[in-house]
């Protein structure tokens, strides 16, 4: 799947080799007892750039310049701006290069 082909409200994408171009600062914050952080990273590919949410963990994986798939993910909208998120049943993975 490309960027260009992604609606708000799909769920179980897969976006495969997208480029990290930014990566904005963490945020902490707690809900339920519980403190989380999240970070906003933009993706993209030949087709155009979605807004990605890390959470947790995933906020000290990637960096600009790295290659990362996105497997069961879901898009929704926030501030106006498509955002891709892997969720608790998917996952973001670091590739080691960009792979056609």
């Amino acid at each position: 799947m490309r960027i260009e082909d992604l609606k708000e409200g799909m769920k179980q994408v897969t976006l495969k080799n997208v480029e990290v171009v930014d990566v904005g600062p963490v945020r902490e914050f707690e809900k339920y007892g519980r403190k989380m952080k999240v970070a906003t990273a933009k993706l993209k590919d030949e087709t155009g750039t979605i807004l990605c949410a890390l959470w947790n963990d995933q906020t000290e994986l990637f960096d600009i310049g790295d290659f990362v798939s996105i497997i069961d993910g879901y898009v929704t909208e926030f501030n106006n701006e498509l955002q891709i998120s892997s969720g608790k049943t998917g996952k973001i993975v670091r590739a080691e290069e960009k792979v056609e």
